[in-house]
């Protein structure tokens, strides 16, 4: 009773100092309420800063642009997919919660399953509902899902996808859809005003501008290839989204960026409504993307003084059954030029052969032991299996060794002596949530001191400089061969982005 007592006093001795200092401040204008507060004295500005007469061009600029994005977004869709990833792991005892595991026993594992949400952007492009999205987005997923600017939401079918092209077809079922024209992005020219549209970030329907920055050519001796380069800010979310011209029509679809980040620093990339518009038909007309092929395995690129291309595929092998076998090329060959154009290098070449109509007659150009040759062959369309089949050996060639174990890692001498690499297997591409047409080798370990901050553990590199890297043996081949006095360009990707990394010489 006396510590209850005791604790009481001390409570109102407190109370009471409070009140007195409370009282003390009010008295000497420490706290004032609003009722005693003598107004603060305010005036806004009455004019602008600039005469409205003088920017008469800046204001109509600004009132167009307003009624361009108005009139795109509602073409515009977040594409949102879900799938369920089951994993092991251990059920919670609520016994084990309250009293501990004083036994030591081990508790029994259990599947979990999870849901995986990502997201991305698409553009509405037929009347009956068809969506432009890239493959990439919807890959290996369990539902899709769009969300109109109007904020419904719509489930999605997947209709058909190019894996190479990164390109899918969706479609939704509403009567109601405005899709916007595919333009002809043969006529789109460096600094065009462009506006890029997506949901960067879950950011839905955000909008950026920019121009063209550059326009590729199949010929194109970099990465950027036959894409189209913009500096409108495209960030994660941004992938499917559309690219705008001023007159709200679809110059490209929105796929990767340049960066040493991982965000936007100026540097994206397109594909053309023009390549858009082959793989929307083909798929809508015969379920399918309808390809030629040639059938070869490449070797390094040919390159002289400096590192610098000097043109030409070198065929690493041939696939048995192929128009390249039925045309006798060799391992050794160098393409020069394929049907009349120059053949500058392997994005080149793929990109005629794809192009090239079914069984018409072409003629290859190549350089076979320093003499030049033509060989003559017609383009078959590819087969389903062709990536599978292109790796089987031919009957007069050795069987190749079975795939490295997983502790197979792999380092060479040069510019990317700093990274460990494997073979990437079926089973680690799942576990990293990689979409299935992924082919490359999976990075293990990145030196911290090495300058390449860029490239992370998990990351895969499917290219170096253009040259695809399929296997373990690719990047050796390729990796050790590379000039340390240049910069290395790596096509990499990342979980479901992909993007280019840009390696400096130190």
């Amino acid at each position: 009773m006396k510590n209850l007592a005791k604790f009481f006093l001390f409570v109102l001795l407190l109370s009471a100092g409070i009140s007195l200092l409370y009282d003390y401040r009010l008295k000497h204008g420490g706290l004032k309420f609003a009722s005693g507060r003598t107004p603060e004295k305010y005036t806004f500005a009455s004019e602008p800063a600039v005469n409205p007469k003088q920017v008469v061009s800046l204001e109509t600029l600004s009132q167009e642009r307003r009624s361009l994005v108005k009139s795109v977004i509602p073409a515009v869709v977040a594409v949102k997919t879900s799938k369920k990833v089951v994993r092991q792991g251990y059920g919670l005892d609520p016994f084990e919660f309250f009293f501990g595991n004083p036994r030591g026993q081990r508790r029994s594992p259990r599947d979990e399953a999870l849901v995986q949400n990502s997201l991305g952007s698409g553009v509405i492009v037929t009347n009956e509902g068809h969506i432009i999205t890239n493959t990439h987005v919807v890959d290996q997923v369990d539902q899709i899902e769009v969300q109109l600017s109007d904020g419904r939401i719509k489930t999605a079918r997947l209709i058909g996808a190019d894996s190479e092209l990164d390109l899918a077809v969706l479609k939704i079922d509403d009567p109601g859809v405005k899709p916007l024209v595919l333009a002809d992005s043969d006529t789109v020219q460096p600094g065009d005003s462009v506006l890029a549209i997506g949901n960067p970030f879950g950011l839905q329907e955000t909008v950026t501008d920019g121009i063209i920055s550059w326009k590729g050519e199949p010929n194109s001796t970099d990465l950027r290839g036959d894409l189209l380069q913009t500096n409108a800010a495209i960030n994660p979310g941004n992938s499917g989204g559309p690219l705008i011209n001023v007159r709200g029509e679809v110059v490209g679809i929105n796929e990767q960026i340049l960066s040493r980040s991982g965000g936007s620093e100026g540097i994206g990339f397109a594909i053309p409504s023009n390549t858009v518009r082959m793989v929307l038909e083909s798929v809508l007309k015969h379920g399918r993307i309808i390809r030629g092929y040639l059938g070869i395995q490449t070797g390094a690129s040919q390159r002289g003084a400096g590192g610098a291309d000097t043109g030409g595929v070198t065929v690493g092998d041939v696939v048995s059954g192929s128009p390249a076998e039925q045309a006798g090329l060799q391992p050794g060959d160098v393409i020069s030029k394929f049907d009349g154009h120059d053949v500058k290098n392997f994005r080149a070449l793929r990109t005629l052969v794809a192009g090239a109509p079914l069984d018409k007659q072409v003629e290859l150009q190549v350089v076979r032991n320093g003499k030049p040759l033509t060989v003559k062959t017609q383009i078959k369309e590819q087969p389903v299996d062709y990536e599978s089949a292109r790796v089987l050996p031919r009957g007069n060639q050795p069987q190749p060794q079975g795939p490295q174990q997983p502790n197979d890692q792999e380092t060479v001498d040069g510019p990317l002596a700093s990274i460990q690499v494997d073979q990437l297997t079926p089973e680690k591409a799942r576990q990293l949530d990689l979409p299935p047409n992924v082919r490359g080798v999976l990075v293990t370990e990145v030196d911290p001191d090495s300058g390449m901050a860029e490239l992370q553990k998990g990351d895969v590199i499917e290219e170096i400089n253009q040259q695809p890297v399929t296997s373990v043996s690719d990047y050796k081949n390729i990796a050790g061969s590379l000039d340390p006095n240049q910069q290395q360009v790596l096509s990499v990707c990342r979980h479901r982005a992909r993007s280019f990394l840009v390696l400096r010489p130190r």
